[in-house]
């Protein structure tokens, strides 16, 4: 017999494909600057209104084979894979956060079997899977956009670095452990860059405050000035790094290196996860870039690669992935002096290589 928690990847699929019919009205419109609420969805040769059974997420596609039931006009497939990644991806992200439970929460450890066994999920297991499918839904928007326009709405990120905040403000670090959980077994008075990573502070939400031990004027006592410096450091480290990085990148090289909108993803991130994971993040979508970018040469000839969905897939590993990544990193993004010695020689290499590059480049002209 399957578990009762297992069912809950039902409805929760459900609500994906749901969730996915709007995200493809939201990459169709919102490059174009076109209203998300009117006119209601109609096929773009005959401009009918699509009936309401006619737009059925994921089942409407296949019973149409994928033609507009009036003028028998062809209906890209994109827009089943958009319903299809959404609702698998809405299904994953609640079978990874409370039934896996890769943040290694302690509040789901105690309910796991509750949760497996009677499908009880306590409802703050919800909000954390509500914040990931957010975060999740404006990455699939951001990814499509950039794939065909070369462009990234400052609408989807600008509301979303906002959606951010407001839930670093209510769901501050620790939360959902109290302050005293979160740092239990911690020696007091050691700076947190030297605590071994078996003792580290524990993950919430957001996964560390802005910086360790908090400052006294950050007192774990006040959560809302935590919350709010942790989320606006966020947007401005994952905002700064991008620019810095395509400033110095673009003087070395001579063009123009990654793009505003870039910046605006991971300052989205940043906002949603702190500053620590979005610099992971940024990191972490090289290794989809190269192969996205090999793949796009030998198909299409085309040097030049959309970074966004690469910073997605970047984003998402770090969030999913922060238990794993933590203690690795943990001696560095603690230690104020590192971080600005390792800050300034990645800014001297990037100079460097990019000029290189640029050399090369009017050599081979």
């Amino acid at each position: 017999m399957i578990p009762l928690g297992y069912l809950w990847l039902i409805p929760v699929f459900v609500v994906g494909a749901a969730v996915g019919s709007f995200l493809n009205v939201c990459i169709h419109r919102l490059p174009l600057e076109k209203s998300l609420l009117w006119p209601g969805s109609r096929c773009v040769s005959c401009l009918e209104p699509i009936r309401w059974y006619d737009n059925l997420p994921l089942l409407s596609w296949w019973l149409l084979r994928g033609r507009c039931r009036t003028c028998g006009a062809r209906f890209s497939v994109r827009y089943f894979l958009v319903e299809l990644l959404t609702a698998a991806g809405f299904a994953a992200l609640f079978h990874l956060v409370v039934l896996e439970n890769v943040h290694r929460f302690e509040l789901l450890s105690r309910q796991q079997w509750s949760i497996h066994e009677r499908g009880e999920v306590p409802w703050e297991a919800w909000v954390v899977v509500g914040h990931h499918a957010l975060l999740f839904s404006l990455l699939v928007v951001t990814s499509f956009c950039d794939l065909d326009h070369r462009e990234i709405p400052l609408s989807v990120t600008g509301w979303g670095t906002v959606a951010g905040l407001a839930f670093a403000i209510a769901c501050p670090w620790p939360w959902p452990h109290t302050v005293s959980e979160a740092l239990a077994g911690m020696p007091q008075g050691l700076p947190w860059w030297l605590l071994s990573p078996t003792v580290g502070p524990r993950f919430g939400l957001y996964p560390w405050p802005v910086w360790g031990p908090l400052p006294d004027w950050l007192s774990p006592g006040d959560p809302w000035t935590t919350g709010l410096a942790t989320g606006l450091a966020g947007l401005l480290v994952g905002s700064i790094l991008v620019r810095s990085i395509r400033f110095l990148f673009s003087v070395g090289l001579g063009v123009e290196a990654l793009g505003l909108g870039d910046a605006d993803i991971l300052m989205m991130a940043g906002a949603f996860l702190g500053w620590q994971p979005a610099v992971i993040a940024f990191f972490l979508a090289v290794f989809p870039a190269v192969v996205l970018g090999i793949g796009q040469l030998i198909v299409r000839g085309e040097h030049a690669v959309p970074f966004g969905p690469s910073l997605a897939v970047g984003i998402l590993g770090a969030m999913l992935g922060w238990a794993w990544i933590a203690p690795a990193v943990q001696v560095l993004f603690f230690n104020g002096l590192l971080l600005l010695v390792l800050a300034l020689l990645s800014g001297t290499f990037l100079f460097l290589s990019g000029l290189g590059l640029g050399l090369m480049r009017k050599m081979r002209e």
